[in-house]
């Protein structure tokens, strides 16, 4: 294996599907993501192109399966070069005071408490002089958007902790913050919206990808 390793965490749909498969043109990628569907229609596309993807259908919130998946990458590659966070959960937009327990369960979950078992397992994958890739969403502090709000807010900060504990001494922690683009996620928030004039998620994730080398 002589190409870079990219793990992207939420790539079986939107952003993360895009980025996989840009990256694909470069990479080795390890796309995870729980919808079995969409990673194999990922795998098709990046064959076509001539890439490779090791697929990695598990949830994310299961600290024993992504540890075993941290495991399985360092025993066949040794470590990582890229880490792109994608996965999140969109709550059903609800006021403040109507918050379904369950999908605020699910929110904290995936969008906060995950971070507490991905960053200690990837991080050493990463070394020095791997990059970790998080994404913002400024736009997430919209009303009746509190469970999805509230539960993205507080992973950047943690990303944005991680960020000042490693500026010297590595890995690279980027955060980023996409153009509102044409998501189911985003459909959910802004049902009705003209869709025409959102970015689609391949040229976004292209753009993303040119400022991160840039």
């Amino acid at each position: 294996m002589t190409r870079p390793i990219a793990l992207i965490t939420g790539a079986s749909r939107g952003l993360g599907f895009a980025l996989a498969e840009a990256l694909s043109e470069t990479h080795h990628v390890v796309a995870v993501g729980r919808t079995v569907g969409g990673l194999e229609d990922l795998d098709d596309r990046i064959k076509a192109k001539g890439g490779e993807a090791t697929l990695a259908p598990m949830d994310i919130t299961v600290p024993e399966a992504m540890a075993q998946l941290c495991r399985s990458v360092h025993d066949r590659w040794g470590s990582i070069d890229l880490w792109l966070h994608t996965a999140v959960h969109a709550a059903p937009l609800t006021p403040a005071s109507h918050v379904d327990g369950k999908d605020w369960g699910k929110s904290v979950a995936i969008n906060l408490t995950a971070m507490g078992h991905l960053v200690p397992f990837i991080a050493p994958l990463l070394g020095a002089n791997g990059t970790a890739v998080l994404f913002d969403d400024p736009q997430g502090a919209g009303k009746f958007m509190c469970s999805y709000g509230a539960t993205k807010s507080a992973q950047i900060s943690f990303a944005r902790s991680w960020q000042a504990e490693t500026a010297s001494t590595g890995p690279k922690v980027c955060i980023m913050t996409p153009r509102p683009m044409a998501t189911a996620t985003r459909a959910r928030f802004y049902p009705g919206e003209n869709r025409d004039v959102l970015a689609s998620p391949h040229d976004e994730a292209k753009r993303l990808l040119q400022e991160l080398r840039g």
